[in-house]
């Protein structure tokens, strides 16, 4: 209850209302503009954190990914484009309703689901909060090395079919980290006689060149368009009594999108598809699943609402990112010098909570804004396209050079935005590339903590949690494997022959 108090003092002060209140507000609508998206606005966001208190930057930040969502739900169920990624699956049944003229009820459900989901995520951190505090002091330099690396094995295993250029852009992540001057021995590696590479690569300039930039540039060179004009009218609280009626679906999907939030590299697209499909197995009427069916839409939404709350479980008990998002927020404890990891639950365990009641409030914030200013977004999100890009490409800009006043960012920046933008049009992953700088330095600093200790290589894997992080990482190894097997044997199955094939074979 002494931790409750306190989290809740620290979460009174107005600056830190103030940031929740602009980022959750500003999250919505960054979310409703289809094409930008709350990497783009965090990465834009980023320098400016950095002279904030760490519980200010950090709401900031959290208001924006916690509520974007929500945003993203308006014009994947109104004009049937997801505003963000994650609410791809939202437009199955979202538009068939709207096309039904239910679009109101639509975004109630929507809202009314996402709310569940976001509370229902912070409840269960809550009530996990003094367990991890009793196991967080247990991770040592072996534990928290193998947990960084298992961290990077399951973000390359979860992009199928891009599984080798995934570990290849991860690897050039790890690479990144390399370039400049070692953490221990500060010898030079990598800079070729080049004074500029000295400091090796920002993370934050990385950040902003492949999300931001890389953004701006595809907005910019594709043909300009705004989405077209849309208005709902209706009660957009009847969504709350509809949702108690598919309570089950909604506890379910919260549930996995948690799971699913608490693996690094999961995240939202496994934890809707989970959800949807068990929503659609147990429904009394799968058939009307992708056809406007409300239990869809439920879990949906419910399921990547879940995710954000539970992604800050490795990020806070081990100082280990799960996607790109949280590795970003992972740069505003550094620079405050606030080390997520087992000491953070030993000695400010109530800036931890303080974190976890501003989620708990984002949703609340956000709910009741939606519940008013619908229609306004719905104004907001007509911009053109060419119109934002070129936004995001001054404030991009900008915040590159406020980091260090250097034109070399904003060069290098340029750089890993035309890297961005060839990867996107390539259809491959950037999330490997950031998770492997970071994960990578953490690795490397904990490796060689860890070797003073280690004799043997049994030695590494001598402690229980060690050996159980080991014996983990040895399952995925197996179990993606075994699925690759399967996939080339399905591939190289001939297909049956039937009787009407060989005859049409035989008249031809």
């Amino acid at each position: 209850m002494d931790t409750l108090l306190s989290g809740l003092q620290i979460l009174a002060q107005w600056q830190v209302l103030a940031a929740l209140v602009i980022g959750s507000i500003g999250g919505v609508v960054i979310g409703a503009l289809p094409g930008v998206g709350p990497a783009v606005a965090i990465a834009i966001l980023l320098p400016a954190t950095f002279a904030f208190e760490p519980i200010v930057g950090l709401s900031l930040l959290l208001g924006i990914y916690g509520s974007s969502m929500y945003g993203g739900a308006i014009p994947a169920i109104l004009i049937n484009t997801p505003g963000t990624p994650a609410n791809a699956l939202t437009t199955y049944d979202g538009y068939p309703m709207t096309k039904r003229k239910e679009g109101h009820r639509a975004l109630s459900l929507a809202y009314t689901a996402s709310f569940f989901g976001g509370i229902f995520s912070v409840i269960c951190l809550i009530l996990l909060a003094p367990l991890l505090a009793l196991v967080a002091p247990h991770f040592g330099s072996r534990e928290i090395f193998l947990a960084a690396f298992m961290g990077i094995l399951l973000v390359v295993v979860a992009h199928r079919g891009q599984t080798f250029a995934a570990g290849m852009l991860a690897c050039f992540g790890i690479f990144l980290n390399t370039v400049g001057l070692e953490p221990v021995k500060y010898t030079k590696r990598f800079t070729f006689d080049q004074t500029w590479l000295s400091s090796g690569f920002d993370l934050i300039v990385v950040v902003l060149g492949l999300f931001a930039l890389s953004q701006a540039f595809l907005l910019l060179i594709e043909k300009d368009h705004a989405p077209g004009e849309a208005h709902v009218q209706g009660n957009m609280l009847s969504g709350m009594k509809e949702l108690l009626g598919i309570k089950r679906i909604a506890t379910v999907s919260s549930s996995l999108g948690v799971l699913m939030g608490m693996i690094p590299g999961v995240g939202e697209f496994t934890a809707q598809f989970l959800s949807y499909t068990y929503a659609q197995k147990s429904s009394k009427t799968p058939d009307a699943f992708g056809n406007g069916s409300p239990e869809g839409l439920v879990a949906s939404e419910a399921a990547n609402n879940a995710v954000p709350g539970a992604a800050m479980i490795p990020l806070l008990a081990l100082g280990i990112p799960g996607e790109a998002l949280t590795a970003m927020m992972l740069s505003v404890f550094y620079v405050h010098n606030v080390i997520p990891g087992p000491q953070l639950f030993e000695t400010q365990l109530d800036f931890v909570m303080a974190l976890y009641l501003a989620l708990i409030l984002l949703n609340v914030i956000v709910l009741v804004f939606l519940l008013f200013s619908t229609n306004l977004l719905l104004k907001i999100i007509q911009i053109p396209t060419r119109f934002l890009g070129m936004m995001i490409l001054i404030l991009s800009f900008i915040g590159v050079y406020s980091l260090r006043n250097s034109i070399t960012d904003c060069a290098i920046a340029a750089g890993f935005g035309v890297l961005g933008l060839i990867l996107k049009r390539l259809n491959l992953p950037i999330v490997p590339i950031i998770l492997g700088m970071v994960l990578g330095g953490i690795m490397e600093v904990k490796l060689r903590a860890a070797m003073a200790a280690v004799k043997t290589p049994i030695d590494f894997i001598s402690r229980p949690i060690a050996a159980i992080i080991f014996v983990m990482i040895i399952g995925i190894l197996v179990l993606h494997i075994r699925t690759l097997i399967r996939e080339q044997k399905a591939k190289q199955k001939p297909e049956p022959v039937g009787p009407d094939y060989e005859h049409s074979s035989q008249q031809g």
